[in-house]
């Protein structure tokens, strides 16, 4: 039986990312933010989905221990580039490095979410992948770019909901706000199966 609202298990977002806490404040339930303390170096071999995922999951886990009665958000993101996994270019040269890798090519941008509740066993993860085919750009509009917004802690050096959607020819999703960092369609999914009440 779901609770009611003001009697349901507190929420913590698994993540000092200001994009995931600006996306989740869209669902109006109250919520806290813990940083999860995860290696997110990847494993020999492990391909961008399978980071994604082992990422989300591990943050969720992480901050669950700390808060066993909560529910718990972990997501993760990382840009995909045949195969390649591009992270959060940290500094201007890599976020050039990056985007001149991707330029007039199609990447897919894997978000993994996962929401686990130490209290009850609940466990979910899933992936919500973007497609993403940048235009064909050339230094000058790369440099131009990077001045003005400074990306840099952004998978793969764009921010699709501010200026980097100039750089940007197409974008395929069932789940829009995925490219941002949230996937919040499988975020409500998950949270109501996990016994929250949304609005």
């Amino acid at each position: 039986m779901l609770q009611p609202p003001s009697l349901q298990r507190p929420l913590v977002l698994g993540s000092t990312s200001r994009y995931r806490r600006e996306l989740l404040e869209r669902l109006g339930l109250p919520f806290t933010v813990a940083a999860p303390d995860v290696d997110e170096t990847p494993l020999p071999g492990e391909t961008p989905r399978a980071l994604a995922v082992r990422l989300a999951l591990a943050k969720a886990r992480a901050v669950a221990r700390k808060h066993p009665d909560a529910v718990v958000i972990g997501s993760d993101q990382v840009a995909d580039l045949s195969g390649q996994p591009l992270g959060k270019p940290g500094e201007h040269d890599r976020a050039v490095q990056q985007l001149r890798q991707m330029r007039g090519q199609t990447v897919i941008f894997q978000t993994a979410l996962a929401v686990v509740c130490t209290a009850t066993g609940f466990e979910q993860a899933d992936l919500a992948p973007v497609e993403v085919r940048f235009r064909p750009l050339s230094d000058e509009e790369i440099e131009r770019y990077l001045r003005a917004e400074q990306p840099y802690d952004c998978a793969g050096s764009a921010k699709s909901e501010g200026l980097g959607i100039a750089l940007l020819d197409a974008i395929h999703s069932d789940d829009p706000t995925a490219l941002i960092g949230l996937p919040l369609i499988r975020t409500c999914h998950m949270l109501r199966a996990a016994g929250l009440v949304l609005p």
